[in-house]
């Protein structure tokens, strides 16, 4: 059933008409009378800035371009769209916008992640909406669930692939034997990696959205400043390799846990970005390509799975657009959504903290009593060998290949101890750290 229609038209102007601006525009022209029924009230496409007003743009009116994006966020409309990216003008745009009465829809997710606290606050003061499903994850509905759905349980942990860009090169390593910088030139051609992918191989991007991520998972502020950060450039064939032989896959991860002690009780939050080997039997394992998946534990719900697309111009529209229709009910109705939330004020821990396993790939003398010396290291930084496998010298000039995975520790041990290895007359490299994820157990 329709719902009942209001008289005013709720206004729309949108900050941005590339790829996802113009499928919001788009979309909003061609649907807009299914979406002014879901609405209740008619919903118009007032102004889009844009920064070449005289490039065609099929299905969008001309003369609703404009080239002066602040008139557009100062105009009052009901809902400003902001996705220029970036942090400025952005922000002072998204300020502004606020100002002038209307909510506001993003998908900045640097912004939010470096100043979401002024953005919120300002929402706050000027009794307006602000809203950024699409700022993490694309078309996959993942932060409304965080921040409603799961509002009555507590989140323990969430684990997730949130760049394509990345997972896709991880993948063509996995399957086609790829070579890192071939797989990311491949990447760039089929237009998933930037000429500059500096954000998504090393990690930045992730980490933007894995502090957006936690904020809303443990009601406590997060920036991307706090985000243990590390990227995918020293992956090898070699490290690929091995994941494969004991039965992993390589993916980039998102990690945020909440740390608790003996009594159960919250004492602080971990967030963390940087290449894991993940068990081949673990749903994230099968998530390939430039999809992306995140994984949720929660005390009551228990484990939790949100997989879709996580770029592209009409999957991120979709979240955008989901949130204008939010924004728009709630003017018609007179009302704000719920605001940040971080009541819970955990501090941010180290990663040294951590409980993790790792795998370390050494280059070793191949002689008796390598082993034992090697073992040693381990145990005195406390940390507990799992799996041992040695190769001859099939990756090493000389010497052998052995390959080491642990149990759980703490992250600190586990460095302390690749730093002991280093030390080692009988260790010639140590070729590869990684963590692991995803085990039973864990």
């Amino acid at each position: 059933m329709a719902r009942p229609q209001s008289s005013a038209p709720i206004t729309v102007a949108l900050l941005g008409g590339g790829t996802v601006g113009a499928e919001v525009a788009r979309r909003l022209v061609s649907g807009g009378s299914d979406l002014s029924s879901r609405v209740g009230a008619p919903v118009v496409l007032t102004q889009i800035a844009v920064q070449d007003t005289a490039r065609s743009r099929p299905g969008i009116d001309p003369s609703i371009l404009t080239a002066d994006a602040q008139a557009v966020a100062t105009s009052g409309a009901d809902v400003v769209v902001e996705l220029i990216g970036g942090i400025e003008p952005a922000r002072q745009l998204i300020l502004e916008a606020m100002r002038a009465g209307s909510s506001v829809v993003t998908a900045n997710k640097a912004l939010l992640a470096a100043d979401g606290a002024v953005l919120y606050a300002e929402a706050a003061r000027c009794g307006v909406d602000l809203f950024f499903e699409a700022s993490v994850a694309g078309a996959i509905p993942l932060l409304r669930p965080l921040r409603e759905s799961l509002a009555g349980d507590h989140v323990t942990k969430v684990i997730g692939i949130v760049n394509g860009t990345t997972n896709y090169i991880l993948t063509q390593m996995d399957e086609q034997g790829a070579g890192y910088a071939s797989a990311l030139a491949e990447a760039q051609e089929l237009g998933y990696a930037e000429a500059d992918p500096t954000a998504d191989v090393e990690g930045l991007d992730a980490a933007a959205k894995a502090a957006i991520l936690a904020e809303l998972a443990f009601h406590s502020r997060v920036t991307d400043k706090d985000v243990f950060c590390e990227g995918i450039a020293q992956v090898t064939a070699a490290d690929i390799t091995a994941a494969r032989d004991m039965g992993f896959v390589i993916k980039l991860l998102a990690v945020a846990e909440l740390v608790r002690d003996e009594q159960q009780r919250a004492t602080g939050i971990i967030v963390r970005v940087h290449p894991a080997m993940v068990p081949r039997s673990h749903p994230l394992a099968s998530v390939r390509g430039s999809f992306n998946a995140v994984y949720v534990h929660a005390d009551a719900a228990g484990e939790l799975m949100f997989y879709g697309r996580g770029a592209g111009g009409a999957p991120t529209a979709s979240a955008v657009l989901g949130d204008i229709v939010a924004a728009a009910r709630n003017k018609v109705a007179g009302v704000r959504d719920v605001g940040e939330s971080t009541y819970a004020n955990l501090p941010i821990l180290d990663i040294g903290q951590s409980l993790t396993c790792y795998y370390v790939n050494l280059e070793v003398d191949d002689r008796p009593g390598v082993l034992a010396s090697i073992a040693k290291a381990f145990a005195e930084h406390g940390v507990s060998i799992q799996v041992v496998r040695q190769d001859g010298n099939a990756q090493a000039t000389s010497g052998a290949s052995l390959f080491v995975r642990t149990h759980q520790a703490t992250d600190s041990a586990l460095r302390a101890t690749v730093e002991s290895l280093r030390q080692l007359d009988t260790v010639k490299h140590v070729r590869g750290v990684m963590r692991v994820e995803g085990e039973v157990g864990e």
